[in-house]
């Protein structure tokens, strides 16, 4: 009886992990790597630019303050206060907006979310998909491969320049897109200027993860070294019991 409970329990748990990957592999399998890097500090500071340049007026960063980017960074106060601040703050105070949620809301026809957390939600892959599949509609107005009917605007597309969907197989799908207008970035310097600013993104998301990473590596050592003296320990003791 026990051994038929332990063999159903592990067929279930091996079903459970196929079926998890299974569903991990459709939401992931089609999004291209976004290769970034959070330890890259040239690289966090030029999302960091991107993001107060292209983000902060109407997206809030609510959990996030000006001083601990700076600490983080590696910038100075004076640096964020005369570069990465447009308005009447303290090195203290939290990345806000000053645009008033209604006013959001009527504009757009959402209140744009909160970014401080957006890549723990959505993953480093899906935002740099998500800023580089935007494309101009038979409307005129844009639109989105990834999350069709967005209410955001494409923003960023003076730098990409103007997509438009070249028809797939079937009728209403979209093939691929193609680049109809340029933009005043060519192709791959706009995809680095992405995955910079996602880099950015997903440090704002965890900041505690650059000092973490670093403090691991440590732990590591200590670890494998306690682990040696440990053996040697043991090895000390059980030659006297021998």
């Amino acid at each position: 009886m026990k051994a038929m409970i332990y063999k159903t329990l592990i067929i279930l748990a091996a079903c459970w992990a196929v079926s998890g990957q299974a569903i991990a592999a459709g939401a992931e399998g089609e999004l291209e790597p976004s290769g970034i890097n959070v330890s890259d500090m040239a690289s966090l500071q030029r999302g960091a630019k991107m993001f107060v340049n292209y983000c902060l007026s109407c997206h809030n960063a609510e959990y996030m303050r000006y001083k601990r980017l700076s600490e983080d960074l590696e910038l100075s106060e004076e640096q964020v206060m005369d570069n990465m601040v447009f308005a009447d703050v303290k090195i203290g105070n939290l990345m806000t907006v000053a645009m008033d949620p209604a006013d959001s809301a009527r504009w757009f026809g959402k209140t744009p979310p909160n970014l401080t957390l957006v890549a723990r939600a959505r993953g480093a892959d899906w935002l740099y998909g998500f800023l580089r599949s935007f494309y101009q509609d038979e409307s005129g107005g844009w639109n989105n491969l990834l999350l069709p009917n967005a209410a955001m605007p494409h923003v960023l597309w003076q730098l990409q320049g103007i997509q438009t969907a070249v028809p797939g197989e079937h009728e209403g799908e979209v093939g691929h897109l193609e680049l109809a207008t340029p933009g005043l970035l060519a192709p791959d310097e706009y995809d680095a200027t992405v995955r910079d600013l996602v880099a950015y993104l997903d440090y704002m998301s965890e900041p505690a993860k650059l000092k973490r990473k670093n403090i691991g590596v440590w732990v590591i050592l200590f670890l494998a070294a306690f682990t040696l003296l440990a053996y040697l320990l043991k090895a000390e003791y059980w030659r006297d019991v021998h």
